[in-house]
């Protein structure tokens, strides 16, 4: 040290004696006018660990992942029929003619490629809406609700009662089809080729975002079957759970609660409320609408489903909607390489984390340019790297406050380490001394080895 104020004083000496005079307040004003913001733009911050607990994100390490047979419906033993069922049913001898005792061979219909029918044997009869099957010479017979089992004594004894069956005769009662639901499917959850999980897939997926991809949504209508009419069932036909790119929870919205007078009050009462000028992300989150069913899919600790068996059940009409991150990041700015980078959503992103994700590093000395950061005046000749890292969190209202993180202190106290949240933007900066300290290696090296020269 002593030998450094040594050689800067007889720098300085030597520059003042030298038509290198000017030099000084041009250093200075190239000082300001080079990245060495701390000293020319001070920002009013308040230190990591005082800030108050309910500012500070919320873990989602620890969440846990929903048992996914909770989003499949229970079905039953055995089938229960119901409208647009439709049953193969076979009565012996009852077209014979005139030869009842000539034998008869009953149609049969192989089932589809993969379904689960046997296959269906006899005429076709759907069940109709009011729950019954139109049978020849005895009229609608009421199998609403009936097993097949149910349904085949039921039909035969109707025959007997109308004598076109001697007793102890039973029909032939097989399920065709299965009645069906038709939903639609929406998913903003692009799986970018395949990749949709692990890290690969959030990679892609933060590139993606990087970059300002499309992320259009994918559509489907599906036809699901009796008792597959379900969440688990309509998220399996369309490409399988989301995946860390889509949100943690999944909308369901109703066909048959949709009013779209009351949807209308609702925005009017709430742009009344909050008005309609605070844009930005200063308005909170509109509300859902009355036929919204949100099912989540992971968890906090000690946290247990809300949902019961008949929200994850979908008639016909309903929506699934998956929802994609795309609006959960943070930004970068400073000597951080300015971005916007997606949020993981199933772990924790501390400071040290998301600058990593940047592209920064946390070291000691560092070479000009390396790791993201800026070498500041003098360049290329090792620097003190940036250690004031503020992290500007909006809140509600139009407000912000002014977070300020010390790395160097961040990398040995966790309390320094604080979780990013979405909306965040993190300015990485120089300390005043850090600034003052790089502008003096970088003068010497710069002038002062000249001057000792010559």
């Amino acid at each position: 040290m002593k030998l450094l104020m040594l050689n800067a004083r007889l720098i300085w000496t030597r520059m003042a004696e030298s038509r290198w005079s000017l030099l000084g307040p041009l250093a200075l004003l190239g000082l300001s006018a080079t990245g060495c913001t701390a000293l020319v733009s001070p920002i009013q911050t308040i230190p990591a660990v005082r800030v108050p607990p309910e500012l500070l994100a919320i873990p989602v390490a620890n969440d846990r992942i929903i048992d996914y047979p909770r989003l499949r419906q229970t079905e039953p033993d055995d089938y229960i029929l119901d409208k647009d069922d439709v049953l193969g049913i076979h009565i012996e001898n009852l077209f014979a003619g005139e030869d009842p005792n000539s034998p008869q061979i009953p149609p049969v219909t192989m089932p589809l490629p993969g379904s689960d029918l046997s296959p269906g044997i006899g005429l076709p009869y759907p069940v109709r809406d009011d729950g019954t099957i139109s049978m020849p010479f005895v009229g609608p017979i009421a199998v609403k609700g009936l097993t097949l089992a149910q349904a085949e004594e039921v039909v035969g004894r109707v025959y007997v009662e109308k004598n076109f069956l001697q007793e102890g005769q039973r029909p032939i009662v097989t399920l065709m089809r299965k009645r069906t639901t038709k939903v639609f499917v929406i998913r903003q959850d692009n799986n970018f080729g395949g990749a949709n999980d692990g890290l690969a897939g959030f990679q892609m997926a933060r590139q993606a975002i990087s970059e300002r991809t499309d992320l259009s949504s994918r559509g489907f209508v599906l036809q699901l079957p009796a008792y597959r009419n379900d969440l688990l069932n309509a998220l399996t036909e369309t490409g399988g759970l989301p995946g860390v790119n889509a949100k943690s929870d999944v909308k369901i919205l109703r066909s048959d609660k949709v009013d779209p007078r009351r949807r209308d009050e609702v925005l009017r009462e709430f742009y009344m409320q909050h008005g309609t000028s605070n844009v930005g992300g200063a308005l909170p989150e509109l509300p859902d609408d009355e036929n919204v069913v949100k099912i989540p899919l992971r968890l906090k600790p000690g946290q247990f489903p809300k949902f019961n068996e008949q929200d994850i059940i979908l008639k016909e009409g309903d929506v699934v909607l998956v929802e994609s991150r795309e609006t959960e990041v943070y930004y970068t700015s400073g000597l951080l390489r300015p971005g916007e980078f997606l949020l993981p959503r199933d772990k924790d992103t501390d400071v040290l984390n998301a600058i990593a994700i940047a592209g920064g590093g946390i070291g000691a000395f560092q070479q000009g340019g390396s790791g993201g950061f800026a070498g500041g005046l003098g360049g290329g000749i090792g620097t003190v790297p940036p250690s004031q890292l503020i992290i500007m969190r909006p809140l509600p209202g139009n407000r912000q406050i002014a977070i300020e993180v010390d790395l160097t202190r961040a990398i040995n106290d966790p309390r320094e380490r604080l979780l990013i949240q979405a909306g965040d933007t993190l300015i990485l900066r120089h300390k005043p001394r850090e600034e003052m300290l790089n502008f003096s290696m970088g003068a010497f090296f710069t002038f002062g080895i000249r001057q000792l020269l010559r």
